[in-house]
């Protein structure tokens, strides 16, 4: 719910302004931007009203730790904060140090959230919560590394949503700073630096190696 309010939002004429999203035209170009707005607001609520119900056999102090991460990942020190600055930096020339923080709060810090809030729901001890909050960090980080690829190298056919924005708007990216091929390799070290926080603590799933894997080959 959260992710799909804030594409909506980016989407709009005050952000990224873009009429193409999933292949389809954008919520405010067939709603209007005030349902627009109302149907981000909705579904952002909508979220906490979810996670906040009783979960069973999950106690209440550990549900709350839940709905605190996710405030505080999806709130001005995650995910809308990196928004804020990504909107202030666009156009400008801005430094690598601004596109890790962009790409570590507007991106990554959600994907984290959903892998921290996973491991809430089973007993682990707080080594095994760091790990896999690490390796959800690391998975966020590559996914929005290969969208700055794909960005320069996809079709608007394969992306669903419109190719070449983010140099066209003068975005801070990797592929700017560093090239295609170092963010390629830049995100292939993030995503090893997520495998080895599991193997430390010897955390082992076919299911979390094959979103690692996903998120480096995938091409949309």
């Amino acid at each position: 719910m959260i992710h799909c309010y804030s594409l909506i939002h980016d989407d709009l004429p005050c952000m990224d302004d873009d009429s193409l999203r999933r292949g389809q035209p954008t919520n405010h170009v067939v709603f209007g931007e005030a349902m627009a707005l109302l149907a981000g607001d909705g579904l952002l609520t909508e979220a906490f009203a979810l996670l906040s119900q009783p979960i069973p056999e999950v106690p209440p102090a550990r549900q709350l730790r839940m709905v605190q991460i996710l405030a505080s990942r999806a709130g001005a020190n995650g995910m809308v904060g990196g928004q804020a600055v990504d909107v202030e930096r666009t156009g400008g020339q801005g430094t690598l140090a601004d596109v890790q923080f962009i790409h570590l709060h507007k991106t990554a810090r959600l994907i984290q959230a959903a892998v921290e809030i996973g491991s809430l729901f089973p007993e682990l001890d707080q080594e095994a919560q760091e790990a896999l909050s690490t390796y959800g960090e690391a998975l966020g980080l590559a996914f929005q590394m290969v969208d700055d690829v794909l960005d320069v190298v996809g079709s608007t056919a394969e992306l669903g949503k419109t190719a070449g924005k983010d140099e066209a708007e003068g975005k801070l990216t990797y592929p700017r700073f560093i090239g295609i091929d170092e963010t390629r390799r830049l995100a292939e070290e993030t995503i090893a630096r997520g495998q080895e926080a599991l193997r430390r603590c010897g955390i082992y799933s076919s299911y979390l190696d094959e979103l690692q894997s996903l998120v480096l080959v995938r091409s949309h």
